[in-house]
């Protein structure tokens, strides 16, 4: 028998190591797979239902339930799959992770990406076109009425720092039956990269 998969999903800016000291401080060793996103869109238009197609596509892959973990942008996939797939989902942890598209905060981020150099995303997996577009293509995402639908455990996660994701997360555990939540000191949005060892501490709880 194959051993449970813990699946983790960097956010955009990030990459696959981003979660490497969070798993370090695990005290009980898990089978984690931490995905590449850039790799999923390998040839493809930088969009993001071409991007959950793929992840999509990894996740009919694994043949046991999925114990899924996404910050910011993998957590919405996280949480699209969830919703999409409810039987292949045994729990779902959202770290910094917007339900509803905030279009206005998606306008200024392009706008920013606009204006700063193509090196500034050399150390991020997507090319400045490739984060442009694939924001660009986020903008109509919204799982509102599909909230109270999702059965499996669930871990919502914001950094106490975080001010532009607080709103949201405190949102989807009241619209989340049986959520748990919980804020992490001392953390801005990459929870993952600003407090790893606090957040492993709630993860592992979660688990057991």
């Amino acid at each position: 028998m194959n051993a449970i998969q813990y699946i983790f999903i960097h956010g955009l800016g990030q990459n696959l190591s981003s979660w490497d000291n969070t798993i370090s401080f695990l005290t009980k060793p898990i089978h984690a797979v931490c995905l590449d996103l850039p790799s999923f869109l390998s040839n493809q238009n930088s969009t993001y239902a071409n991007l959950y197609k793929a992840f999509s596509d990894y996740c009919e892959s694994v043949s046991e339930p999925l114990n899924l973990c996404g910050l910011s942008l993998g957590g919405i996939l996280a949480l699209n799959y969830t919703i999409d797939y409810p039987e292949r989902v045994k729990s779902l942890t959202l770290i910094g992770t917007q339900y509803k598209m905030p279009k206005t905060l998606l306008k200024l981020q392009n706008i920013l990406f606009r204006f700063m150099p193509a090196s500034a995303f050399e150390n991020m997996g997507f090319q400045k076109s490739d984060f442009i577009k694939l924001t660009n293509s986020m903008s109509e995402l919204d799982f509102s009425d599909k909230l109270k639908e999702i059965s499996c455990d669930v871990l919502i996660i914001c950094g106490a720092k975080d001010k532009v994701n607080n709103k949201a997360a405190k949102s989807l555990a009241a619209n989340v039956t049986g959520s748990k939540l919980r804020i992490i000191g001392n953390a801005a949005h990459e929870v993952n990269k600003d407090n790893p060892e606090k957040l492993a501490l709630e993860l592992a709880a979660f688990y057991r």
